[in-house]
């Protein structure tokens, strides 16, 4: 048997085809098909909604009754991203997730050839950085380059742009994307993505606003956990330190929360304890979640140990409540002693006292890889929001 053109709209059911309700009056006979077709239901994959009463199609004298199916965008060459800006953990699926860490994986590599891409010559990337940043802004310039683009840079914006002067970012957001076709910002307030997203005609990555969200270290750590643990699926996670403040953390929750049989455990000084909406967030989703002071008993039962540090710039003049939650929580050798033989150590870096630095040879710590593998999720974020899939 042979499938006409006037069926292209019909493909096997998978992993792309959602249908809410489809039915076939029968199988197709397998007399009728020949492999790898036999036996199977055709399923629509796309038409366009008007068509809903579109009602029958025949293969082989075979009526097959279609209403409305629920579609995705297959991750496929040539294809648009679904997502004009990365600003929050929240945007992503797991399907998509999968998709972006298929495109990382093929941007390793590219970085380990030694010809040069030319993917997105032509391109320019504009960084915009009202806070400092070392990995976050070297890891996109150099992703950037590394595909053929080049890149407008300004490392401390809230003092060297016409920030200082008064101008408002939605000024500087119209300015700058008139030099560019895409910016990345970091900034000191929550939200402030969101608002330059909604300015720009541009794509806008999100490298970090103030206490609010970190969704590209989001994406990497969990990049990272799947290529250190093998599997995303029924993990357990401590994440320690400076929860509250912690705008990786709070986007890795957002992340987590996409896989299934995860359990997270938050190990952090009273003073910066998980904010109550990251743990709705998992609760309405399903999530386990745990609160604990005890960071040796965590480490012994988890998959990841993801340590961060205690922010003083968070806490303005009340240093007295940073001197209180600094030290407590520290990963050294003697914790290594307890955790599991296959569990690793991940860290958003830069570190101060909160690792020592001993543990820095055991095979478990996995923060410096963490820190390479942004460059090849960023590497395809910039592929995938200047080209397509």
């Amino acid at each position: 048997m042979s499938i006409t053109s006037s069926l292209t709209s019909a493909t096997l059911c998978g992993s792309l085809a959602f249908p809410k309700a489809l039915s076939c009056s029968n199988e197709f006979p397998s007399n009728h098909l020949s492999s790898p077709l036999e036996n199977s239901k055709l399923c629509l994959t796309t038409y366009p909604k008007e068509n809903v009463a579109w009602n029958l199609a025949r293969v082989q004298g075979i009526r097959c009754h279609a209403m409305q199916v629920e579609t995705r965008e297959p991750f496929t060459s040539g294809k648009k991203f679904q997502l004009s800006d990365v600003i929050e953990g929240q945007q992503f699926d797991r399907e998509m997730l999968s998709a972006i860490f298929d495109v990382a994986r093929e941007m390793e590599k590219i970085e380990k050839s030694s010809s040069q891409s030319e993917i997105l010559k032509g391109y320019l990337m504009a960084t915009l950085f009202y806070e400092p940043s070392t990995r976050t802004r070297l890891s996109f310039e150099s992703a950037m380059k590394r595909l053929g683009g080049e890149v407008l840079t300004t490392e401390n914006a809230r003092e060297f742009s016409s920030a200082a002067k008064g101008e408002t970012l939605e000024d500087t957001i119209r300015t700058v994307e008139g030099y560019s076709d895409i910016i990345v910002m970091r900034h000191f307030e929550s939200g402030a993505a969101k608002k330059a997203a909604a300015t720009a005609n541009i794509p806008v990555i999100n490298a970090g606003d103030g206490p609010g969200e970190h969704p590209t270290q989001a994406l990497l750590d969990v990049y990272t956990i799947q290529s250190e643990i093998g599997k995303l699926d029924g993990i357990s996670v401590a994440l320690v330190g400076d929860l509250a403040n912690g705008r990786t953390v709070r986007s890795l929750a957002y992340l987590l929360a996409k896989f299934k049989d995860v359990k997270i455990y938050f190990v952090s000084p009273e003073i910066v304890k998980m904010k109550d909406d990251i743990k709705d967030y998992l609760t309405s989703n399903g999530v386990e979640w745990e609160e604990s002071s005890d960071l040796m008993e965590v480490a012994s039962k988890c998959d990841v140990v993801y340590q961060t540090r205690i922010q003083r710039e968070r806490f303005g003049e009340r240093l007295d409540l940073y001197e209180a939650a600094r030290g407590k929580y520290i990963v050294d050798k003697a914790l290594l002693g307890v955790m599991q033989k296959d569990a690793v150590i991940m860290h958003p870096l830069p570190r101060l006292d909160e690792i020592t630095a001993d543990v820095d040879a055991d095979p478990r710590a996995a923060y410096f890889r963490q820190a390479k593998n942004g460059l090849f999720i960023r590497m395809a974020l910039l592929k995938l929001l200047l080209v397509g899939w």
